[in-house]
């Protein structure tokens, strides 16, 4: 009698373990998992940042070209005005 509880005490402490085992290994899949999206968070983050910086450089530059322009058909006015 006695020996029988022991035994299914013994076969619920197994079984117990093998699903902690079991919820540690998944728990650890889901720690490298968002390792993983961290990281390519960061990586996406700095792309951004690139990204952002190089639209702006090609903001500023077609609002010089654009300057550059009327400031041409200025003076194109002015030598036809004159002529």
């Amino acid at each position: 009698m006695a020996a029988e509880r022991l035994d299914r005490a013994l076969a619920r402490l197994e079984a117990s373990v093998r699903s902690l085992n079991g919820r540690v290994r998944a728990h650890a899949r889901i720690e490298a998992d968002t390792q993983k999206l961290i990281a390519e968070r960061a990586r996406f983050a700095s792309e951004l940042d690139k990204a952002s910086a190089k639209a702006k450089r090609l903001d500023d530059t077609a609002a010089e070209v654009s300057r550059r322009l009327v400031v041409a058909m200025e003076t194109v006015n002015e030598v036809l005005r004159d002529a």
